[in-house]
């Protein structure tokens, strides 16, 4: 969807490219085609670590960071607003005074009220329509500096950025979760998927534990949660959760798994996180896991773990504990 935007945009004469310099892709997800551009002169700036990781597989070269001064920029839009805002703004900050900003997006996305929103400040090319979605351009200048991202403080205390997984505090989820755990856990502790760190404050007050590998896919998430944990039992992980493996076998997982890829739900994505869990603990390991009530986790569960019972449930989620994975990791 977005090569043909893209690839109509530039053989139109709609859009056009600076001659030379380098170009910044911000946010492309993995089944993004970005064969329109030309890849030398691309720097992908990617935080979430699979597509990161995709990209990085194609031959791109990604980072986390946005280097200055480039002539272009591409911005993939994403849904939430202020995180699509922070991306606008660093686009147009990070590219020279003048050079070009695209931005490109399904309406799902919210593309058409973020053209509204830029064309009210700064003159915009005609969107083009194709796919679903729309891709428009402007020039580069400081029209943009109130949508800078701003790290603000929630319930608890704890620091958040736009665009991360619950930003505006806890999830009923995660919290239901942090109440169940038991008053002691053991000693080696995953918390998988751990966002900007809740549920592990929630873990390291436990007694028991001595070590917590705190794994987060998103780095902005990973941030915030290095802000908000500072424990010498901690170590951080930017890592797919999927693919994620300690040291050695730990003693329990604690879970709250995202069910989402991209804009469609996918229930085979907690999936996974269950099956990476069982991979992690020792043979007598246990996964304290919460979850949707309408996900259908209970084949998974019972194929990877030889216990699972339910410790506790509400309208929404259902809490699960499971021992003795199946399959313990070699």
């Amino acid at each position: 969807m977005r090569s043909a935007r893209l690839t109509l945009a530039l053989d139109s004469g709609a859009i056009t490219l600076p001659p030379d310099g380098q170009i910044t892709v911000f946010n492309p997800r993995i089944g993004d085609d970005l064969a329109a551009l030309d890849q030398g002169r691309l720097h992908l700036v990617q935080g979430f670590r699979p597509d990161h990781d995709h990209f990085r597989s194609l031959g791109y070269t990604v980072g986390l960071a946005a280097p200055g001064g480039v002539a272009a920029a591409l911005v993939c839009l994403p849904r939430q607003r202020d995180e699509a805002r922070a991306l606008i703004e660093l686009a147009a900050r990070q590219t020279v005074p003048g050079g070009l900003v695209i931005v490109d997006g399904q309406k799902t996305d919210g593309i058409d009220a973020m053209h509204r929103d830029i064309r009210a400040r700064v003159p915009t090319s005609a969107p083009l329509s194709k796919a679903h979605g729309k891709v428009f351009a402007f020039a580069a200048g400081p029209e943009f500096t109130d949508w800078r991202a701003q790290d603000h403080r929630v319930d608890g205390g704890f620091i958040t950025r736009p665009g991360v997984f619950s930003a505006d505090g806890p999830d009923r989820g995660s919290a239901l979760l942090a109440a169940a755990l038991p008053a002691k856990l053991p000693a080696r502790v995953v918390d998988l998927g751990a966002g900007w760190g809740f549920l592990a404050r929630a873990i390291l007050e436990r007694d028991g534990v001595k070590h917590l590998d705190l794994v987060e896919a998103d780095a902005a998430a990973l941030d915030c949660a290095r802000l908000n944990i500072v424990d010498p039992r901690v170590a951080f992980h930017w890592a797919d959760a999927l693919t994620f493996r300690p040291e050695k076998a730990v003693d329990a997982v604690v879970c709250n798994p995202p069910f989402h890829t991209a804009r469609a739900a996918d229930p085979g994505l907690g999936a996974g996180f269950i099956r990476a869990a069982a991979r992690m603990l020792h043979p007598g390991g246990t996964l304290w896991l919460v979850a949707n009530r309408h996900l259908p986790y209970a084949a998974t569960l019972a194929e990877a773990f030889r216990e699972v019972e339910e410790i506790g449930t509400d309208p929404g989620f259902r809490l699960t504990r499971a021992a003795r994975p199946t399959r313990a990791r070699p």
